[in-house]
């Protein structure tokens, strides 16, 4: 029985690249979804519009799957935005736009497929989070925040949703050659402001490391390998080995010394 996937961002980006992934396999039947219809136009899995920071939006996704399917199977959190500024100068209008997206917006999802997936008595929820929610940088402040957030809500949840044979897992990507920097809300480097120089260098750093990204592919068949899992793990990491390896010394050096090498790299 092909399982029916619904994967939230599915118009660009690592969202984009997992959709029709999936899609040229066999055993799976795809649903890519946007905000707007027009950016799935000539896709090879199914478009479904779908906005994330509405609940009405949600509601009438999900149950238009349920009935031509009568089931969703695996939910794929990806769709987000980027948010970068200085806290103390970033608008407070665009934090609860970012919060309504990144986070508020994924845990609607889940409450919405739940019922289904404890329905049938099984079931696998994705959360795109970022490695970004493991080690915090300076000016992203807000989308760590985010990520961090949804990540130990997926770690509770999968305690919670354990009797029902659902899994929630999390992956955190790195850096990939995406166009978030577009979609992006940059604070302005306001001239005259205390934090302007480094945060006009930390910003250059970021494009930077994005246009130096992998190819997302990567990460649309790491969510292949885990739909097809068993007992998947619950946490994955997906990035350079620089990335990863961050992670790891933030638990093992001294915190001064490791925000020291943070601030030397952004």
């Amino acid at each position: 029985m092909s399982k029916v996937i619904l994967i939230t961002g599915g118009s660009s980006g690592i969202g984009r690249a997992i959709a029709t992934y999936l899609s040229e396999k066999n055993d799976y039947i795809v649903y890519g979804s946007s905000r707007n219809l027009n950016k799935l136009e000539n896709t090879p899995f199914l478009p479904v519009e779908l906005d994330v920071t509405s609940e009405q939006s949600i509601n009438d996704c999900v149950e238009k799957i349920i009935k031509d399917q009568g089931r969703i199977d695996v939910l794929i959190n990806n769709a987000g935005v980027g948010i970068t500024g200085p806290l103390e100068e970033t608008p407070n209008s665009e934090i609860e736009k970012h919060f309504k997206t990144n986070l508020y917006g994924p845990i609607n999802l889940i409450k919405k497929v739940l019922p289904n997936m404890r329905k049938n008595n099984a079931g696998l929820i994705i959360n795109i989070t970022s490695i970004a929610g493991h080690i915090g940088t300076p000016f992203r402040s807000i989308y760590s925040a985010g990520k961090s957030s949804l990540d130990i809500i997926s770690e509770t949840l999968n305690m919670e949703t354990k009797d029902f044979n659902v899994n929630v897992v999390c992956i955190a990507p790195g850096d990939y050659l995406t166009n978030i920097s577009k979609g992006r809300f940059h604070s302005p480097v306001i001239e005259g402001s205390p934090y302007e120089l480094k945060y006009d260098s930390s910003l250059k750093k970021m494009n930077e490391n994005i246009t130096k990204g992998a190819d997302p592919i990567k990460v649309a068949k790491l969510v292949d390998k885990i739909i097809r899992l068993k007992n998947p793990r619950k946490k994955y990491i997906s990035g350079s080995f620089l990335e990863r390896f961050g992670i790891v010394l933030k638990f093992i050096l001294p915190q001064k010394f490791f925000e020291f090498l943070v601030l030397k790299l952004f």
